[in-house]
């Protein structure tokens, strides 16, 4: 018995790990042939070997930028000391410890700029979404009030929130001293706007759905409104409310990559339109080197999403599919 569960565990090891293995070499040999009779304005589609390349390359620039900019905070730090030994007026040091280096964003800087800013959008509209979820959910008159807003707004583009954020946020959002640029709010809003229905939708249907005898036991144990919501609804719901969150990343990752296109913020969507406007040699790879990116950290933060929900789920046997 022991030797056969050993035999089907294994069994079940290679098929996880060789068929995918074997798919992706599939892949690669018939991108690799398939690129080089493929002509494009900018040159030969490029195959894997010069889109692995590219990143190299990529690498190398992020590196050497990395060096300048600490080149640059040693010549600013060795000012200072010669300025503090000289007694020049603190504020006049203070203007020097200020000054940052202005140097280029690297394709590493914008991937992280991409990052911060789809979880700050996703992390406000999961803030909003949930709650109006569970209350609509939980409220027939309420959901059938809200829902006419719902699905006028839920299949409008992003690219049509965008030019109304950027213009609201130019017109409300005026300081000398800004907590947060204004394309970083620009994104994040726009952000936040796609992510809130496949949320506020699941959340609703997850609660509704809740079995009827578990309510019917929290108005035998006479439990208010918020312990009845705490231990009864959401645990309940959580399978469904995980399901629109995982939704609401998906929709937001893609959404922030066109937002960043259009207005030119900084993030990956900026990097992708700039190495298409630039239009060297090398161009057509580096824009694949970012769609990757882009796909793979697409799919990171779903299976971290599926890892959260199979953290806070009684359903410990969730599938990473």
């Amino acid at each position: 018995m022991a030797s056969d569960q050993f035999g089907k565990s294994f069994t079940q090891l290679i098929k996880q790990l060789l068929v995918p293995l074997i798919a992706l070499v599939i892949f690669l040999g018939l991108w690799s042939v398939g690129a080089k009779h493929v002509q494009t304005s900018l040159g030969i589609l490029p195959g894997p070997v010069k889109v692995w390349e590219q990143t190299q390359s990529l690498y190398q620039e992020h590196n050497a930028e990395r060096a300048k900019a600490d080149a640059f905070y040693e010549r600013m730090q060795g000012r200072i000391d010669k300025a503090v030994a000289a007694g020049q007026p603190e504020e006049r040091i203070e203007r020097m410890r200020s000054r940052k280096y202005t140097g280029k964003e690297t394709f590493f800087d914008q991937i992280l700029t991409s990052l911060l800013t789809v979880m700050a959008g996703f992390v406000v509209a999961s803030l909003i979404a949930i709650p109006i979820g569970i209350v609509c959910g939980m409220s027939a008159t309420l959901y059938t009030a809200i829902n006419p807003l719902i699905q006028i707004f839920k299949p409008v583009s992003p690219l049509a929130w965008l030019p109304l954020v950027t213009m609201v946020v130019s017109a409300l959002y005026v300081t000398d001293d800004p907590l947060f640029s204004k394309s970083f709010l620009n994104s994040a809003i726009t952000v936040t706007l796609c992510c809130l229905w496949p949320t506020i939708i699941n959340t609703t249907v997850g609660v509704s759905g809740v079995d009827k005898d578990l309510i019917n036991v929290s108005r035998v144990l006479r439990l208010n409104a918020f312990t009845k919501t705490v231990k009864i609804v959401l645990p309940s719901a959580i399978p469904m409310i995980f399901t629109g969150l995982r939704l609401s990343l998906g929709i937001g990752w893609m959404v922030l990559i066109a937002a960043e296109m259009l207005a030119q913020n900084p993030g990956l969507g900026k990097f992708v339109w700039d190495e298409f406007q630039n239009g060297s040699s090398d161009s057509l790879a580096r824009i694949m080197v970012a769609v990757l990116v882009i796909g793979f950290i697409g799919f990171l933060l779903d299976r971290g999403m599926l890892m959260l929900q199979r953290s806070f789920s009684w359903d410990k046997n969730a599938v990473l599919r």
